[in-house]
């Protein structure tokens, strides 16, 4: 049967209106029509509403403070996780300016991907130091947290935006 279309056509109601679930009731028409309560899915994400708000308060420190485009990725690389997270970079605002701190826990990858010019001020060196420090956070189950600390270890390497 299609909605709206009349479940029987006999004038008398086979159903007392008292006999009818919660939310149903019968039209003049003859047709029972029923009221159910839609809940939205929540979003799936791995991280809490507090952890996020962690996430973006490190994103805009960092941002703020060295003048870099720092971002996060969480997800799959792909086969080739630098390949993958060069793409992404690639597709920021101004990748030259920018910083990419790239993590696929399942397939256990972390990339760091920087621009021309913000590689001039964070080294590799820095960028191993933010690795070693959020593989040991992931270790304990602590995404967020080590997501965090790379963020503040990469902005303190690269200091406060020059003035121009």
């Amino acid at each position: 049967m299609a909605p709206g279309e009349l479940a029987h056509s006999s004038t008398a109601v086979d159903v007392a209106e008292k006999d009818l679930p919660f939310g149903e009731v019968v039209t003049g028409s003859g047709r029972r029509s029923a009221a159910k309560m839609y809940e939205p899915v929540a979003p799936t994400t791995p991280f809490t509403v507090q952890q996020l708000a962690r996430l973006d308060e490190a994103l805009t420190f960092a941002s703020r403070e060295t003048g870099l485009d720092f971002s996060v990725y969480l997800g799959d690389l792909g086969e080739d996780t630098r390949a993958g997270a060069e793409k992404l970079h690639a597709g920021t605002d101004d990748p030259a300016n920018a910083v990419l701190v790239a993590a696929s826990p399942a397939q256990r990858a972390i990339e760091i991907v920087t621009g021309t010019h913000a590689y001039q001020r964070v080294a590799d060196r820095g960028a191993k130091l933010a690795v070693a420090s959020m593989v040991a956070s992931f270790k304990e189950g602590d995404l967020v947290g080590g997501l965090v600390n790379a963020l503040r270890m990469l902005s303190d390497q690269a200091g406060l935006a020059p003035k121009h």
